[in-house]
């Protein structure tokens, strides 16, 4: 079912950055600001950026480039070969972990953090991936093998959520639980592949859509990482969590004109509109404030970055 047309009042959105500088937006911790990557000819040095969620002047907020963690606690550099340099931003303590440049997760508490190395040749689906975990300062340790893997996030400081198949010849991947202390291991679904995997901030549900698979397992779907069965939305589109029990949705629109904002309450198992954006959003990109309060995004009219206040 496309909820596109779907009739809704404009959401009053104001432009906080403009002249299509500022693409891939992250929020600070305490959701009063948006950080980005910027430099010359707009700024006069390239580093990362900030700017008020309500507008007005930017300033520039870290020197160098680098990942820095959601709670914005480390920074993380990678390296020309193996080494990824880790700071922390408190006191400039660092430490090195072998990551070959992949990403970081990091749990909630940012005190331990995974990463997945896989080989670089090869078909995609057959390549082995290893997954490792190290506290901080601490050193890694393999904690799962398998081919075409990916990490989806941390349900809480012991339990990754993961995807990948058993085995290179298998035709299936599977979205699992793993205890990284106990070894003790969850299969969530079993499909063809998993897009778009989404935790909720407390990690007790997972959204991802299954595509290209049977018409019975294909879609957008909800469960919670504890197991059970799954739940289909009947829905596609792009998807965020707001909080723990609400998913917002902007649905697949192929009519044109603007997006709009569906939000999905887990507890209540029911949809409403919030509104349309007067706009639609370029390439995806959005996000919402750790407060589930605000909305960000990237204009497909004029390449500004905009931000709404949700109801």
């Amino acid at each position: 079912m496309l909820l596109g047309a779907v009739e809704a009042a404009t959401l009053p959105s104001r432009a906080v950055l403009s002249g299509e500088c500022c693409p891939g937006v992250v929020w600070t911790p305490d959701s009063r600001a948006l950080l980005f990557l910027d430099g010359p000819p707009a700024r006069g040095s390239t580093g990362i950026y900030q700017v008020a969620a309500t507008g007005g002047e930017v300033t520039r907020r870290f020197s160098s480039v680098a990942f820095f963690s959601p709670a914005l606690r480390w920074a993380v550099r990678p390296g020309a070969g193996e080494a990824t340099t880790l700071e922390r931003l408190a006191d400039g303590r660092r430490f090195t972990l072998p990551t070959y440049g992949a990403d970081v997760a990091w749990t909630r508490a940012e005190t331990r953090l995974a990463y997945a190395r896989s080989d670089t040749s090869g078909n995609y689906d057959r390549r082995v991936t290893r997954v490792f975990v190290a506290d901080v300062f601490g050193a890694p340790r393999l904690v799962a093998t398998l081919s075409g893997g990916s990490i989806h996030g941390w349900l809480d400081d012991t339990t990754l959520l993961l995807s990948g198949k058993p085995s290179a010849g298998a035709r299936d991947r599977e979205l699992f639980t793993l205890n990284t202390r106990t070894g003790v291991r969850r299969t969530l679904r079993t499909a063809l592949g998993f897009r778009s995997v989404a935790l909720s901030p407390d990690g007790r549900q997972v959204a991802y859509t299954v595509a290209f698979d049977s018409a019975a397992r294909n879609g957008l779907w909800l469960q919670a990482t504890a197991g059970g069965s799954p739940r289909e939305l009947s829905v596609f589109g792009s998807y965020r969590w707001r909080d723990t029990t609400r998913l917002l949705l902007i649905p697949l629109n192929t009519a044109g004109g603007p997006h709009t904002l569906r939000q999905y309450d887990v507890t209540a198992n029911a949809w409403k509109t919030l509104g349309d954006l007067g706009d639609q959003v370029r390439l995806a990109d959005w996000s919402v404030s750790p407060d589930g309060r605000l909305l960000n995004y990237l204009s497909a009219r004029d390449g500004n970055v905009r931000v709404l206040t949700l109801p």
